[in-house]
């Protein structure tokens, strides 16, 4: 297979010797130092291929109710979202710059870099599913009337995507974070040939995603103060570069034949990849919440787990004990369920508050759930 490559910012903006600094070149090497741009582990890895279409598939009655069970929160979630809500700040001032963020995750990203300098606004509320969330027409006006909007890309965001288009078609500039970044492509299951766009698992992707955004930042919104924006970046830097240390010490820890993952979607190839992990199997087999396991696939994923030796799933926090109830009673698996944040940031109180709370959560609950 070869390397993945990295992919021109979408804002088609080249950084000028005065204007922001030249791109730094990606970094995210394995656990071991060596340059790890390509691979598969479990059913993810590889470079950017022609996307398939997906065929169809008959879905029996258990999977597609633990489909819908999976789905139902992040759709439930549009009600609490929106600027001036739990999703987002609102009401710039006048003159103030509006920088326009899909995701929660990437909205607390781009706060720590420009913090006050500017109206952030995240239209994705806290524990709301990034795949399902859909917007108010006032939050997509908010779109057309920012001065930079921020997305994830690589299909993450299906139900807001229409509106980030109508808004770029409008002239307002967009900077999707996956094209910041080498992306992989899913090895197997429904989406095999897509790309991955669960990214942010990884810290050291995270840095070019940084990298990316303090140039788009500098170059597309006027009135940032450029040492602020320098400084702010340089910390952040620092922040993730010793998350990641942390991660690879804590994880370098769980045994070499314990470091096997099953999940309720594929949201971890990029983490397994760095920290070299496998990824046995996915109760969705897709890289999306909006897609439904026929029993074939639950029968599969059973297999697995029992060929594996896992006793443990990790799913999101939206619905883990239904999760692990439909499990049980449809497949006869017995296995704990751990829940993490996996695509979403979570309400104040929920430990979850920021990126790398997020992050330093999830690798405290993936070690003890693999931990002999």
């Amino acid at each position: 297979m070869s390397p993945a490559r990295l992919l021109p910012s979408r804002s088609g903006v080249a950084p000028t010797a005065d204007a922001a600094p030249a791109p730094a070149p990606l970094r995210h090497p394995g656990v071991d130092g060596t340059p790890r741009r390509s691979g598969v582990h479990g059913p993810l890895g590889g470079v950017r291929p022609a996307r398939p279409a997906r065929p169809a598939r008959a879905v029996a009655t258990a999977a597609a109710a633990l489909a819908v069970l999976l789905v139902t929160s992040g759709c439930s979630a549009l009600a609490d979202g929106g600027p001036g809500g739990p999703g987002g700040t609102g009401g710039a001032a006048a003159g103030t710059p509006r920088v326009v963020v899909t995701t929660n995750i990437l909205g607390d990203v781009v706060d720590e870099l420009i913090g006050d300098q500017a109206d952030v606004v995240t239209l994705m509320p806290p524990g709301a599913d990034p795949h399902s969330v859909e917007i108010s027409a006032r939050e997509a006006a908010d779109l057309r009337d920012a001065d930079l909007v921020v997305s994830n890309g690589l299909g993450l965001e299906e139900g807001l995507q229409q509106h980030v288009d109508s808004a770029e078609a409008a002239g307002v500039p967009v900077v999707e974070a996956g094209d910041l970044i080498e992306p992989l492509a899913y090895a197997e299951g429904d989406a095999e040939g897509e790309l991955d766009p669960h990214f942010w698992t990884d810290p050291q992707r995270m840095l070019d995603v940084v990298d990316g955004l303090e140039r788009e930042l500098a170059t597309q919104v006027d009135g940032l103060d450029a040492g602020a924006l320098e400084s702010a970046a340089a910390s952040y830097r620092g922040q993730l570069e010793q998350l990641d240390a942390d991660l690879e010490a804590s994880f370098g820890a769980i045994p070499a034949e314990r470091r096997a993952l099953v999940t309720n979607h594929h949201v971890f190839g990029y983490l397994a990849e760095r920290y070299g992990f496998r990824v046995v199997g996915a109760v969705l087999p897709s890289g999306t919440t909006l897609a439904a396991p026929s029993a074939s696939d639950l029968a599969g994923l059973t297999d697995a787990i029992e060929e594996a030796g896992v006793g443990t799933i990790f799913a999101d926090a939206s619905q883990p004990d239904r999760l692990v109830q439909v499990l049980a009673d449809e497949a006869d698996v017995d296995v704990d369920v751990v829940a993490l944040h996996t695509e979403s940031l979570s309400a104040p109180g929920g430990g979850a508050e920021t990126y790398l709370e997020m992050m330093r959560s999830n690798e405290q609950l993936i070690a003890t759930g693999l931990s002999p």
